[in-house]
Order: C-alpha cells, then sequence, then structure tokens
C-alpha cells in the first residue's frame, strides 16, 4: 500500500510517542490542535503539517467551522485515517470519520467511550453491572430513583473526563437543589448511587473486538479523591495471574465487545463494591490512560501503549496482521501530587526502584519499578506520607476540564 496519512487530534498536549512510531512507520502525520498550543513541545520532526482551532470545544458552530476548514485542508492532501489522542477530542474525531467517509469508529459507537449515560445503558442492557443510575430529563423518574435507591449519590456531567465536575449529594433535597442548580444544562448530567469499594484500571489495547493486551491496576486514591479531597495520586500494577486480574480482564473483555470496539487502545475503570462482593463497571475511554498511567506501565511490561496504538492503527489501516507486544510481567507504581515548590527537588528521593521522576511545574511525581509488588506498595505509602510533609499543595477543584 502507497504511504498512509493519519490526522492526529489533541486539543491538550500529549500523543507524542504516538506521532513519533507513526512517523517512523513510514506515515505522513498531521497534527489537528488548539492555536493556544501552536508553541508546545510537540515532536515536530515527526509532524508533516500542523492545523489549529480558533476553539477546542464541541460546540457545534466549533465543529462546523472545523469540518469546514478541513474540507478546505483535504482538497490537497488525503487523509486515510482520524486517531483522537484525548477524550475531548473523540467527538471530533468521529464527526470527522463520518463527514468524510474515513474507516473507524463512527458517532454512535464514539458516544459509548464518552458519554457516560450512553455507557451505563449500554453496559446495563448488555447484562454488565453498573451502579444504580437515572438520566436528569424526566423529574418523577428522577424523584423516584430517589426515593427507590440509597444515598449518597454522585451527579456526574457525561462528557466530562476523570473526576472534573461531579458532585455528592446526600439527601433527596440536597440532589434537587443541586440538579435545579445545573438549569438549562441538566440534560447533560446523570445521577447514580455512590458505593465505596476498590477502584480498578484496565489499560488495553484490542483487534478485531477482543484485547490483545492487558494490564490490571488498581488505585490506592482514585481520580475523585484526590480532585476532591485534594490528596495525593497512586495507583499500582497488579499481579498478573491472579483470580482478581483475571476476573476484572473477562468484564473488560465484555464491556468491549458490548460497546463495539474493533481496535483502539482503550482505558476503563471498574469497582468491586464493599457491600455485596461484586465488580461493577464506571466508565471508559478509547484512549491511552492519562495522568503518566501510560508510563507506569510501560514501567511494569515493557511496553510503550503509544507506540504500540500507533503501530495497531497502522497495521489495521494496511490490513496487515498486528502483532501484540510481550508483556515483561514486572510491577510498578505511580504517585502525583500539586507541590507548593514552583520546582519541585526530587532528588531526595533516590531508592534504585525510581523508574521515572516528573518534570513540571508544581508538581511532585514519581514511577517505581520492581518485580517485588509488596515493595512497590511499602514506597508508595513512604513517599505518600513524604509528600504530604515536604511537598503536597492543594487546588480547588477545576469548573474547565484539565489535561
Amino acid at each position: 500500500m502507497s504511504q498512509l496519512s493519519f490526522l492526529c487530534i489533541a486539543t491538550f498536549l500529549k500523543g507524542q510517542d504516538f506521532m513519533r512510531a507513526c512517523k517512523e512507520l513510514g506515515n505522513t502525520v498531521y497534527l489537528l490542535t488548539d492555536q493556544k498550543l501552536a508553541n508546545e513541545s510537540w515532536p515536530r520532526e515527526s509532524i508533516d503539517e500542523m492545523f489549529f482551532l480558533n476553539s477546542p470545544s464541541n460546540a457545534p458552530e466549533d465543529l462546523e467551522q472545523m469540518i469546514v476548514g478541513l474540507a478546505h485542508a483535504m482538497r490537497s492532501r488525503r487523509i486515510d485515517r482520524v486517531v483522537a489522542l484525548d477524550d475531548f477530542d473523540v467527538e471530533k474525531g468521529a464527526l470527522i470519520r463520518e463527514t468524510f467517509r474515513i474507516d473507524g469508529m463512527g458517532q454512535t459507537t464514539s458516544r459509548y467511550f464518552r458519554d457516560k449515560l450512553a455507557m451505563r445503558t449500554r453496559a446495563f442492557a448488555a447484562d454488565i453491572r453498573v451502579p444504580a443510575f437515572c438520566p436528569l430529563f424526566h423529574d418523577e423518574t428522577v424523584t423516584a430513583f430517589l426515593q427507590t435507591t440509597e444515598a449518597p449519590w454522585l451527579i456526574k456531567p457525561r462528557s466530562e473526563a476523570s473526576a472534573t465536575g461531579i458532585r455528592k449529594v446526600h439527601s433527596l433535597d440536597e440532589a434537587w437543589s443541586a440538579i435545579h442548580l445545573l438549569g438549562d444544562n441538566r440534560h447533560t448530567y446523570l445521577i447514580e448511587e455512590f458505593k465505596p469499594g476498590k477502584v480498578y484500571h484496565v489499560d488495553s489495547l484490542s483487534v478485531d473486538g477482543k484485547a490483545v493486551f492487558t494490564r490490571v491496576s488498581q488505585y490506592l486514591a482514585t481520580p475523585m479523591e484526590v480532585a476532591h479531597g485534594g490528596g495525593v495520586f497512586r495507583t499500582g500494577t497488579l499481579q498478573v495471574d491472579t483470580p482478581e486480574a483475571d476476573a476484572l480482564r473477562q468484564i473488560n473483555d465484555q464491556v468491549m465487545s458490548a460497546f463495539g470496539m474493533r481496535y483502539s487502545a482503550s482505558h476503563s475503570e471498574y469497582i468491586r463494591g464493599d457491600h455485596d462482593g461484586e465488580l461493577y463497571f464506571l466508565e471508559t475511554a478509547s484512549r491511552v490512560g492519562g495522568a503518566h498511567i501510560a508510563e507506569m506501565i510501560e514501567a511494569a511490561s515493557g511496553v510503550n501503549l503509544w507506540r504500540e496504538w500507533a503501530k495497531l492503527e497502522t497495521a489495521m489501516a494496511r490490513k496487515e496482521h498486528y502483532l501484540p507486544p510481550t508483556d515483561n510481567g514486572g510491577h510498578a507504581g505511580l504517585i502525583v501530587s500539586l507541590a507548593r515548590q514552583q520546582w519541585p527537588d526530587l532528588s531526595v528521593f533516590s531508592e534504585p526502584e525510581i523508574f521515572w521522576r516528573m518534570n513540571r511545574e508544581y508538581h511532585v511525581g514519581l514511577i517505581i519499578q520492581s518485580d517485588d509488588r509488596s515493595r512497590i506498595r511499602t514506597l508508595l505509602d513512604n513517599y505518600m506520607h513524604r509528600i504530604y510533609d515536604e511537598f503536597h499543595a492543594s487546588a480547588p477543584l477545576p469548573t474547565k476540564p484539565t489535561s
């Protein structure tokens, strides 16, 4: 096949390894990004041309402007594949594919990897456990839901990422007060029952609807706990060959099949409820995990998910067999926090297990790699206390999504 052209969409600074690998595989690489990110550290040696959005939002008028601009660009440039590298770009990618009839995930399927209400209704229809939930369309239905389920509840935006915009409410009156505050945007939210439990994330690569690489990890402090409580984010990989990991791989396979996943990277979250010991689906995304989870997976397995995703997309476009990577079978843990210092001195962490150190203003972060999972847990606990004492800062919950 002749050289392929990939349009990568990234309205946050991410996916650099995807673009590098995509270029190394002989493809033409275009990047569509936010005008405000024009001078960021993109891998320019791997990008043939950059296009810019004046507004990166998914408002109808902005999407229409994007389509018109791309239509002009495509008069002299062929685009064979479109890859959305961030949650907030999934709608853009699906709309571009639908409009220009480019193969890949269309708008209906993309909803299952973006819209939390679509995810829940689809999972429920496929007999996959989900927390009790209700859309906010019909007053009587919402009231009945509140009267027949147990507090507390979470009011969640249907299309934000991570814990952005989530509110916990503890009574029927508090729930309705919060719903009324949403005004004309209330249809873009849902409400669901909150049950505590152990929260996991499953990071996969899928081909023909089946996972060909999967790593299972457990949050030691979930994104929601960190966002709402100002804590320190921690996660660590699970032992590969345990019943718990097997159960999570199995439910993840069920979700990918039910949601119509053909081929992509995915990052999905599940909870094992303390109240009944069962696994429940929480949410999924058709992308590599953020918050440096991809780097942690690489430390544990030796697999760079960004690069493998580029190989997978290229193989599918060329109708070639994709050979999945080999997992080293190691373990890793990740810890990240806001810091009160502009450039924290991470040299005070000197253990030989340290695989990666974050280099970002007002942040502290480390990835630990070891074949001994208990050693990773010990270090994560130790580092958490040290970070609280020496570095930690908290910030108000963002009203707009952050990368």
